[in-house]
C-alpha cells in the first residue's frame, strides 16, 4: 500500500525557514541591469551553439561582414 501524498502547498506566503527580514530591495539592480543583455534563441539556433563563445563569435562574424559589405563600392555609382 502506497504512503498518502502530503497535500501541495498554494500559499502565496514563503515558508517559515525563509527569512528576508535583514534584506536589501534592489541591492544588485544596478550591478545587474549594466552587465546584463539576455537573449532567447530559437531552439533550433541553440542546438548549433553549446557556449555564449560560439553565438558571440558567430555574431561577430556577421558584423563583420555587413560592415565589408557597406564599405565596398557598387558598381554602376
Amino acid at each position: 500500500m502506497k504512503a498518502p501524498r502530503k497535500p501541495r502547498r498554494r500559499s502565496d506566503e514563503p515558508r517559515g525557514e525563509y527569512d528576508f527580514s535583514g534584506g536589501v530591495r534592489g541591492k544588485y539592480a544596478a550591478r545587474y541591469e549594466e552587465g546584463s543583455n539576455v537573449v532567447v534563441l530559437a531552439p533550433d539556433v541553440a542546438e548549433a551553439f553549446r557556449t555564449s563563445r560560439q553565438v558571440n563569435a558567430a555574431l561577430r562574424t556577421q558584423i563583420a561582414r555587413r560592415a565589408r559589405r557597406r564599405k565596398l563600392p557598387t558598381a554602376g555609382r
